[in-house]
C-alpha cells in the first residue's frame, strides 16, 4: 500500500490556505425594485442638505432653496446632484481606482511541491521523495513604478472627465431654464396677438353680416387669425418641450412642474477677446486637462513597456529529499532568453497610442479655437440683428399707433391697421427668438471656453466679476435680452 507523508502535506495545504485571501461573491441581479429606486427623484429636503455641502471647481456655490422657485444656478447644482445619467459616469472613478490598486500589486510568489513514491525496482530501504521550491519574479519591480504612475495619471484624468461631464449637465440645465423663461415670454406674446386677431375676425364677421365688409375681407381676416393661432400653437409646443428638457436635465419625471424664480432676466455680457478665451480654455477646460493627463499616463505606460523588455528573472529557493533519504537545500535562478519576444509588440503599440493621444490633444485645441471664433462671430452677428430689429420695432410701433388712431377716426381702413399690428407682432416674436439665440450662443461659448458666468441674470454679479472686482460689479457693457 502506498504511504504518503501526511504531516508534510497537511502543513503545506494549511500554509496555502493561510496565504490566500479570498473575496466573496454577492449576486446583484437587476430587479424592478432596484431600477425604480434609482429612477426615483431624490427628496428635495435631502437635495438641500447635499447642496449646502456641494463643491465643484467650475460651478459657483449658492444658497440652495427651491421653495421660492428655481434659479439658473440652483438648477445647475440640482442637475449635478440628481441627474441619474451622471451615476454611470462617476462609476468610472471606481474602475480607475481599482486599476491603480492593481498596478501597485506585486506578483505572488510561486510555491511548488513534488512527491515521488518508489513503486518498482529495488525499493528496499528507499523512502518517498519530496521536492519543495519557492520562487518569485523580481523583474516585476522594474516596471512597477511606471505602472503606478500611469494608473495615478489615469485616475486624475478620469476625475477631470467626470467633472467635465458634470459641468456640461449643469450647463444644459441652465440653458433649458433660460429657454423656458424665454418660451414663456414668447407664449404670452403669442396669446396676446391671437386674442387681438380673434377680436378683429369677430369685427369683420359682424361687418359682413351688416353688409359693410365682403366675404373676401372675412377670408383675409380668417387667414390672419389662423396664422396667429399657428404661432400660438408653436409657442405652446416650444414651452412644453423646454419644460420636458429641463426636467430631463434635472433628473425629474416629465410630468413634474418645477416652479421658477420670478423676474429672471437673462443677459449675455460683453465677451472677452478670442485670445483670452482660448488661453482660459487651454488652461482650464477639464476635457483638455484630462487629455493631458491621459497623455502623461500613456507616457508612463510606454516607459513601463520599455522597462519590461528586459528578460524575466525568477529567483527561488529549493529543498527536498531523494529516495536515498538525502536532504538538499539550494538556490534556483531562471531567465527568459529574449531571442524572439523582446516586448517589441507592446512597445510599438504604446508608442503609437502616445502619438495618437498627442494628435487628439492638438486636434481638440484646434477645434476649440475654431469653435470660439465661430461663436464670437455668431454672437456679434446676432447682436447686430437685434439692434436692427429694435430700430424696426420702434418704427413699427409708431406705425401701429398712428394706424389705430387713423382707423378710429375713420381715416384708414381697419385692415391696414391690423396689417401693421400683424407686422409688429411677427417682429416681436422674432425679437424673442433672437433673445433665445443669443443666450444659446452664450452658453455654448461658456462650454467652449470653460469660462463660467458669461450668461447670467441682469443686476447679478458673475464669479469672474467678483474675482476681478473684489465684490464690486465691473463696468461691462452688459447686454440684456429684455432691454426692449
Amino acid at each position: 500500500m502506498i504511504q504518503i507523508s501526511r504531516p508534510l502535506n497537511s502543513a503545506i495545504f494549511s500554509g496555502v490556505l493561510l496565504l490566500v485571501g479570498c473575496a466573496t461573491y454577492h449576486p446583484a441581479p437587476i430587479t424592478s425594485e432596484k431600477v425604480q429606486a434609482e429612477l426615483t427623484p431624490p427628496d428635495m429636503n435631502e437635495v438641500r442638505i447635499q447642496a449646502d455641502e456641494f463643491s465643484h471647481p467650475l460651478l459657483e456655490p449658492v444658497h440652495f432653496d427651491d421653495r421660492d422657485g428655481l434659479s439658473p444656478e440652483e438648477a445647475a447644482i440640482l442637475a449635478v446632484i440628481a441627474n441619474p445619467a451622471l451615476r454611470a459616469i462617476r462609476d468610472r472613478r471606481g474602475l480607475a481606482s481599482a486599476q491603480l490598486l492593481q498596478a501597485g500589486l506585486l506578483p505572488n510568489p510561486q510555491l511548488s511541491y513534488d512527491l515521488g513514491i518508489p513503486v518498482g525496482g529495488n525499493t528496499a530501504g528507499r523512502v518517498n521523495r519530496h521536492d519543495l521550491s519557492l520562487g518569485w519574479e523580481i523583474t516585476s519591480l522594474i516596471a512597477r513604478g511606471a505602472n503606478m504612475d500611469a494608473a495615478r495619471a489615469r485616475l486624475a484624468s478620469v476625475d477631470l472627465e467626470v467633472a467635465w461631464q458634470e459641468w456640461q449637465v449643469a450647463e444644459a440645465a441652465r440653458l433649458h431654464l433660460y429657454r423656458l423663461i424665454i418660451a414663456e415670454k414668447r407664449l404670452a406674446a403669442a396669446k396676446k396677438a391671437a386674442a387681438s386677431f380673434q377680436r378683429f375676425f369677430e369685427d369683420v364677421k359682424q361687418s359682413v353680416t351688416l353688409g359693410i365688409k365682403t366675404r373676401i375681407d372675412l377670408s383675409s381676416a380668417e387667414t390672419i387669425l389662423r396664422e396667429a393661432r399657428s404661432q400660438l400653437l408653436n409657442a405652446q409646443l416650444t414651452l412644453d418641450r423646454e419644460r420636458l428638457s429641463l426636467n430631463q436635465a434635472l433628473g425629474f419625471p416629465a410630468g413634474k412642474v418645477i416652479p421658477l424664480q420670478k423676474n429672471i432676466v437673462p443677459r449675455l455680457k460683453e465677451c472677452p477677446p478670442v485670445e483670452t478665451l482660448f488661453r482660459e480654455a487651454e488652461a482650464g477646460r477639464f476635457d483638455l486637462l484630462a487629455l493631458k493627463l491621459g497623455y502623461e499616463s500613456q507616457e508612463a505606460r510606454l516607459r513601463s513597456a520599455v522597462r519590461s523588455q528586459f528578460p524575466k528573472i525568477n529567483l527561488g529557493l529549493a529543498g527536498g529529499r531523494d529516495t536515498d533519504d538525502i536532504q538538499t537545500v539550494g538556490v534556483g535562478v531562471s531567465i527568459d532568453l529574449p531571442f524572439f519576444d523582446r516586448n517589441q509588440g507592446r512597445i510599438a503599440e504604446e508608442r503609437a497610442s502616445r502619438k495618437q493621444l498627442f494628435d487628439e490633444y492638438t486636434a481638440r485645441l484646434f477645434e476649440t479655437r475654431g469653435e470660439i471664433d465661430r461663436l464670437l462671430l455668431d454672437i456679434a452677428a446676432t447682436r447686430r440683428q437685434i439692434i436692427n430689429l429694435d430700430e424696426s420695432l420702434g418704427t413699427l410701433k409708431k406705425l401701429t399707433d398712428n394706424s389705430r388712431r387713423a382707423a378710429d377716426a375713420g381715416e384708414l381702413d381697419i385692415f391696414s391697421y391690423y396689417q401693421a399690428m400683424r407686422s409688429l407682432s411677427l417682429s416681436q416674436i422674432q425679437r424673442i427668438e433672437l433673445e433665445q439665440r443669443i443666450i444659446d450662443l452664450g452658453i455654448a461659448l461658456e462650454i467652449a471656453s470653460g469660462r463660467y458666468g458669461l450668461v447670467g441674470e441682469a443686476g447679478r454679479k458673475t464669479p469672474h466679476e467678483k474675482a476681478a472686482t473684489g465684490g464690486t460689479v465691473k463696468s461691462y457693457h452688459d447686454y440684456s435680452v429684455n432691454s426692449v
